[in-house]
């Protein structure tokens, strides 16, 4: 016969029922409130206290506090009290000087605050500037750049390149094509030492150059293949015997469609005559300032992040060799980039970023 009082019985309500589950299941329930939930469910079903804390790998004592203050106070018993904290020093007035301070000035003798600076001005405290910042996600150290191009057909380039994006021609081929110039062969000064468990790689911060390469490069748009030539210049010349492979590679059936920046390599005469005598050919430049609108220079940045900054090159021939191997690895598995924005989205973002400028009054 089992000892003690006689517990009360549990009764729940379909409401309260369907409220501790959820608080049993979802993931966001604090673990504390997860528990209790379980144990008023377990309880329901007409458990005593001792096979409740079995089930639930807790104690009598846990049990039996949480039973009582649910029949108590219901749902709201099982939640925390509110705990008493200290009264609020900084008030809303010294809140709004350090935002205005931090964006209308800077301090005597630099070109940004810093929390210890604006601290002292103010007769704050550092940590109480720096949760300000945070709060109002504000980061005077941190600056990024921005370009606006000045082309005057900028309208039109940008739904020139784009509309060959969203909706390429048909029995054609799109290419992005671009040169990546002075690629430098650069060897570390001392031996790099390799990463170990808690340990990033070493290297020294000087180098020693052995030459540069240039690689023309042409991204298919719809596969994400690229055709790629190195060359140790980037004159007219190169980019010419560059054309001629492309022109050798493409099917005769098919209309060549260039998506190139404005350097001048592409406009030279040399350049005109070769198109001259290839009218499947059609260019397509992007706007002055604009690099980002052609694909290609993406697939440039993948090149330097995993091959060429941080490989170590004692030769030219090593450094062209690490560039052809990386061709042939991504045309092994080649991937498009995919253009999502139309050029009407694009002009509203230009547009709102302009009016932004204007009237921030610098």
């Amino acid at each position: 016969m089992p000892r003690g009082r006689t517990l009360s019985p549990i009764r729940i309500s379909p409401a309260e029922r369907t409220r501790l589950r959820d608080w049993a299941r979802r993931r966001k329930t604090a673990q504390g409130l997860a528990l209790r939930a379980r144990i008023v469910l377990s309880a329901a079903e007409g458990k005593s206290n001792v096979e409740v804390a079995h089930e639930l790998r807790t104690t009598r004592l846990t049990v039996g506090k949480w039973r009582s203050r649910f029949q108590r106070s219901r749902l709201d018993g099982l939640l925390d009290d509110p705990r008493p904290g200290t009264p609020r020093k900084i008030t809303d007035a010294q809140v709004e000087r350090v935002v205005t301070t931090t964006l209308e000035s800077t301090p005597r003798g630099a070109t940004h605050w810093s929390t210890r600076a604006l601290a002292k001005a103010t007769g704050m405290s550092q940590s109480a500037v720096s949760r300000i910042w945070r709060a109002f996600a504000l980061q005077p150290h941190r600056a990024e750049t921005f370009k606006l191009s000045t082309d005057p057909l900028f309208v039109d380039k940008v739904r020139d390149v784009v509309g060959l994006y969203l909706n390429p021609p048909d029995k054609a081929l799109v290419l992005c094509v671009d040169e990546k110039s002075q690629i430098q062969a650069l060897d570390r000064s001392q031996p790099v030492l390799p990463m170990r468990p808690g340990q990033a790689e070493r290297r020294s911060h000087d180098y020693v150059r052995h030459g540069t390469t240039s690689l023309f490069a042409a991204l298919d748009v719809a596969t994400g293949k690229v055709m790629g030539e190195l060359h140790r210049r980037h004159r007219a010349i190169e980019f010419r015997k560059f054309l001629d492979s492309i022109d050798t590679a493409v099917s005769p059936d098919l209309d060549v469609h260039l998506i190139l920046d404005n350097y001048q390599t592409h406009k030279t005469p040399t350049i005109q005559r070769w198109l001259a005598k290839r009218p499947r050919f059609h260019l397509h430049f992007t706007p002055t300032g604009s690099s980002w609108l052609n694909l290609v220079e993406r697939w440039f940045g993948l090149l330097t992040e995993r091959r060429v900054r941080r490989g170590v090159f004692r030769s030219r021939h090593e450094l062209e060799a690490a560039i052809k191997d990386y061709l042939d690895v991504h045309n092994e598995d080649p991937k498009p980039f995919v253009w999502t924005k139309t050029a009407d989205q694009i002009l509203q973002s230009v547009k709102r970023f302009c009016l932004r400028t204007s009237e921030s009054g610098h």
